[in-house]
C-alpha cells in the first residue's frame, strides 16, 4: 500500500470450486441453497444407531476425479482429499491462471483427519503400524500440499486450522499475501470431512449438537426460538483470487472483489460466544474498515448461523452493535440451514455463496426460522430466496477457540469498478 496515496492492490476473484452435501460443483450448490433443498438426513457411512445423533449432512463421493501428481495421489485415497481435488480442478478451471510458479501460493484451512479407530486396533493387533503415507494424508496440510501439486504452485503454502473459522482466515491470509506482492495469485479456501463417529460423539457430548433424531430435517434452524444445536456437515470450497492488475491484464473473466477482511479473537471460552457479540463486532468493523466501506454499503449478510443458542444470539449482538441501525434492516440468512456445519470449510463455501450472491443479485434464504428468537432481531430472509441488487456481501465464521473472521465481497461492472 502507498501510504502517500492510499492506493493499494485490488484483488480479484476469478475462480470457484465446491463440493457440498448438495452436489459436486458451484451451480449445485448454489442452486440447492436458493430453492431451499436440505440435504441433513440420516447418517449413511457408519452405523449410528447407537449414537446421541444419528444424522448429519454428507457430502457425496465424487464419481470422476482429475488427474493429479504421482507424489500426491495417495492423498486421495481418502474422502477429505478427493472432495478438495475436485473443488480445487474446477476453481482452477475457471480460472485459467498461466503457469506462474513461485508467484502462486496456497492457503487452505484444514483439521487433521482422523483413523477408524476399530479398523486401526484390528490392523495394530496383528502388527500392522500406519505407515507414513497414511500419517502424512491424516495432517491437517495432506490437502494443501495436493492443491499446491496440482497447480504447480511454488509460492507461499500455508495452512490454517483455527475451527470454523479456518477457511475465512486462510482467504484472508491469501488476500494480504496479495497486496503484500508476496505472490500474484493464490489458491484459498478450505475442505473438512466431519462425519465420523469420533466427531459425532465429542460434538454430541459437548452439547454442541442438536439432536432431534425424530426429524433432521429441520434440526438445523439458526436464529429460530426453539434451535438447540448445530448438523455436522461436510465439503470443500476454494477460491482462485489475483492481483486485479494482472488478471485485467490477461484477460481473465473477474467474478467479483475481495474486498475486505477482518479477524479478531473473543478471549473468552473455548465453546461459546460473549454475549454481546464484541469479538464477532471487532471482526466486521475491521472487515468494513478494510474494504473502505459503510454499514450502509452491506446489502446481504451470510451469517454464521450455526443454530446453537448462543451463538445466534452472539452474532445478531455483534452485528447490531458492528453495523448499528443498518444491521437490523440487511437481509440476513445462514445457508447452514441446508447444508449442515461444514467446519473448516464454511467460510470458504459461504464467501462462495456471497461471490454468486453479487452475480445473480439473489440471497439464499434460512431455512426452518419457523419462529425468530425475539434475541436475534435480524433482517432474515425466509420462505424462499430473495431477489434484489447485492453490491456488497460480508459474510462471517466464528471458531471453537474464540476465533473470529469476516470477509467482504463486492460486485465489480464491466469496467471493473465497484457497483
Amino acid at each position: 500500500m502507498n501510504e502517500a496515496t492510499g492506493a493499494r492492490k485490488r484483488v480479484a476473484i476469478t475462480g470457484i470450486g465446491a463440493a457440498t452435501p448438495h452436489g459436486i460443483g458451484v451451480e449445485a450448490a448454489w442452486a440447492g441453497v436458493l430453492a431451499g433443498v436440505n440435504t441433513i438426513g440420516p447418517i449413511r457411512r457408519f452405523d449410528a444407531r447407537s449414537f446421541p445423533v444419528r444424522f448429519a449432512a454428507e457430502a457425496p463421493e465424487p464419481t470422476a476425479l482429475p488427474e493429479v501428481p504421482a507424489a500426491v495421489q495417495h492423498i486421495l485415497l481418502d474422502l477429505k482429499g478427493r472432495l478438495a481435488a475436485v473443488a480445487a480442478a474446477e476453481a482452477l478451471a475457471m480460472a485459467q491462471l498461466p503457469a506462474l510458479g513461485e508467484r502462486l501460493g496456497v492457503c487452505l484451512g484444514s483439521e487433521a483427519a482422523r483413523p477408524d479407530l476399530a479398523e486401526l486396533a484390528t490392523r495394530m493387533r496383528s502388527g500392522q503400524l500406519p505407515s507414513a503415507e497414511e500419517l502424512v494424508r491424516m495432517s491437517p496440510e495432506a490437502p494443501t500440499r495436493l492443491v499446491a501439486a496440482m497447480a504447480g504452485a511454488q509460492g507461499p503454502m500455508s495452512t490454517v486450522s483455527t475451527a470454523c473459522t479456518s477457511s475465512s482466515q486462510s482467504v484472508g491470509e491469501g488476500l494480504l499475501r496479495i497486496r503484500r506482492g508476496e505472490a500474484t495469485a493464490m489458491i484459498v479456501g478450505g475442505v473438512d470431512v466431519l462425519v465420523d463417529p469420533i466427531m459425532i460423539t465429542g460434538f454430541a457430548k459437548l452439547g454442541a449438537l442438536s439432536q432431534r433424531n425424530d426429524d433432521p430435517a429441520t434440526a438445523s434452524r439458526p436464529f429460530d426460538l426453539h434451535r438447540d444445536g448445530f448438523v455436522l456437515g461436510e465439503g470443500a470450497g476454494f477460491l482462485v483470487i489475483e492481483d486485479w492488475d494482472f488478471a485485467v491484464g490477461r484477460g481473465a473473466t473477474i467474478l467479483a472483489e475481495l474486498s475486505g477482511f477482518g479477524c479478531s479473537c473473543n478471549a473468552y471460552r473455548i465453546t461459546d460466544s460473549p454475549p454481546d457479540g464484541r469479538g464477532a463486532a471487532q471482526s466486521m468493523e475491521a472487515a468494513l474498515l478494510d474494504a473502505r466501506l459503510q454499514p450502509e454499503d452491506i446489502d446481504y449478510i451470510n451469517a454464521h448461523g450455526t443454530s446453537t443458542p448462543m451463538n445466534d444470539s452472539s452474532e445478531a449482538a455483534g452485528i447490531l452493535r458492528a453495523l448499528g441501525e443498518r444491521g437490523g434492516s440487511v437481509p440476513t440468512s445462514s445457508t447452514k440451514s441446508m447444508t449442515g456445519h461444514l467446519v473448516a470449510a464454511c467460510g470458504a463455501v459461504e464467501a462462495i455463496f456471497c461471490v454468486l450472491a453479487t452475480r445473480d443479485g439473489r440471497m439464499p434464504p434460512t431455512l426452518n426460522l419457523a419462529q425468530p428468537d425475539p434475541a436475534c432481531p435480524l433482517a432474515h430472509i425466509i420462505g424462499g430466496a430473495l431477489t434484489a441488487p447485492v453490491r456488497h456481501a460480508l459474510t462471517n465464521a466464528f471458531g471453537f477457540g474464540g476465533s473470529n473472521g469476516t470477509l467482504v465481497i463486492s460486485r465489480v461492472d464491466a469496467a471493473g469498478d465497484r457497483a
